[in-house]
């Protein structure tokens, strides 16, 4: 079992930087307008030759209600009736992509996420599910990993009912905050007994996996009350736990100009609060998985880390990242081969795109050799800790040491500093660098200096 984390304050201060969340390498700032739908059909073609297993991502932008704090693609209306023609056009490129698929490519994983995916009608999940079964080789017994992101305001025992119905076996719940006073600031009135009705309905009928995200940096949250709420959780007992650091960033995102930032707690108070929830939840039987994640010790996530199985993609952390990653929907990201590629974050041009028979491909990348390697890196170090330089170099045909020999002296610097061990045949990153672990993956990137780092959110 990998050694619990370890809390340093200094070492903490000294290397929490804005910085990618690695979701991919290279990140979706690096994308471009030069990779088109030409680039997504190669991609798809050699898919459908290598007969790889799918996952599919599919973004549901709606919501009836706005939270400040929230950077997601969403469009914010009490109109329902804009859900249909979005499922038209969502329909329509679920049929072109799938047509250059090979029906027989199982997928492994399926993710609704938003927006509010539950802000369908139960006649339009149902729609929407049987389109993607009638152009997909969706499993039947209940094998894969299928989740949704569920709001328990937007949910009912109905509601989970038929998302178990329609092969839906894992629920990630937004939770964020339980105190009234932090709920009122951010505009997300949510009890504690909607989201424990969601989550009794969600065990009764048999889902596989339970999620909460929680967020900590929050108006109006102090070390005190979001430690109340991390123990109402506990209670709970979900299977996994995203506690996310609040990046406030009103530039860039509308939504958070609402919030009061004179209400925000101050760097040390969210510094106590991660400090304080990692304590809860480790005492709890909870794992640290990496990057805001904890599972408990039987979760699949838990176990593919002991077994140095685990790995990461836009989905997060996963146990299926040797599958093809297609996004469907507005602003949804595709991960093919050594492909990225985004659709149109912009709701207009992604229905024009499709109402013309076009997908609405907008930018993305193919990764060089470079790229690949640095990825590998990358993963092997954000999810298991550790990276054993030969696999590396019979991978990619190198010498490891001499690749990235001018990154050596960072590297003995943070070994000196207790982040990482460094010895000749691999680096371990150590329990207090753990919590780090993304500012050592910062190293080894190679576009980081090129763009401002304001773009990213801060480590811890």
């Amino acid at each position: 079992m990998l050694d619990a984390i370890r809390w340093d304050t200094d070492l903490i201060r000294r290397y929490d930087l804005a910085g990618p969340r690695y979701t991919s390498y290279p990140t979706a700032v690096q994308f471009n307008s030069q990779v088109g739908t030409f680039d997504l059909f190669h991609a798809l073609r050699d898919s459908r030759k290598a007969q790889r297993p799918l996952s599919l991502y599919v973004h549901v932008p709606f919501c009836a209600n706005i939270c400040y704090y929230c950077a997601c693609n969403k469009v914010i209306t009490k109109d329902r009736g804009r859900a249909q023609p979005y499922l038209q056009r969502l329909e329509q490129e679920i049929q072109l992509i799938a047509c250059h698929l090979d029906p027989t490519q199982k997928v492994e994983q399926l993710h609704f996420g938003g927006g509010t995916p539950t802000f369908l009608s139960h006649d339009e999940l149902r729609q929407l599910m049987a389109h993607l079964r009638k152009h997909f080789n969706l499993l039947n017994d209940d094998s894969g990993d299928y989740g949704i992101e569920i709001d328990p305001r937007e949910a009912d025992w109905s509601t989970m009912g038929l998302l178990r119905e329609l092969g839906f076996n894992r629920v990630s719940i937004g939770l964020q905050d339980l105190d009234p006073a932090v709920q009122r600031a951010v505009n997300r009135l949510q009890s504690l007994e909607e989201t424990r009705a969601v989550i009794d309905a969600a065990r009764t009928l048999q889902f596989r996996s339970i999620n909460i995200d929680l967020i900590y940096g929050l108006p109006r949250q102090t070390p005190e009350n979001f430690a109340r709420t991390v123990e109402e959780v506990i209670r709970l007992q979900p299977d996994r736990l995203s506690v996310f650091n609040y990046a406030h960033l009103p530039e860039r995102f509308m939504p958070q100009r609402r919030i009061n930032s004179d209400e925000l707690p101050t760097p040390a108070q969210k510094l106590e609060m991660l400090q304080r929830t990692i304590e809860q939840l480790i005492s709890a039987g909870y794992r640290y998985i990496g990057m805001d994640h904890f599972a408990l010790p039987d979760d699949e996530l838990a176990i593919a880390q002991e077994e140095s199985t685990l790995q990461r993609n836009f989905q997060g952390y996963t146990t299926h990242g040797h599958c093809d990653l297609i996004g469907l929907g507005v602003s949804a990201i595709s991960q093919i081969g050594h492909l990225y590629c985004q659709n149109s974050s912009d709701l207009n041009q992604y229905q024009n795109a499709l109402a013309s028979m076009q997908l609405a491909t907008s930018r993305g990348l193919l990764c060089n050799a470079d790229d690949r390697l640095r990825r590998a890196v990358i993963q092997q170090l954000i999810c298991n800790f550790s990276l054993e330089y030969a696999d590396i170099e019979q991978a990619f045909n190198i010498d490891f040491q001499g690749y990235f020999g001018d990154l050596w002296p960072q590297l003995q610097y943070m070994a000196k500093d207790g982040l990482i061990e460094l010895d000749r045949n691999r680096i371990t990153v150590l329990p207090a660098g753990r919590l780090l672990v993304r500012s050592v993956c910062m190293v080894f990137d190679a576009y980081l200096e090129q763009h401002s780092r304001q773009r990213f959110s801060r480590v811890i």
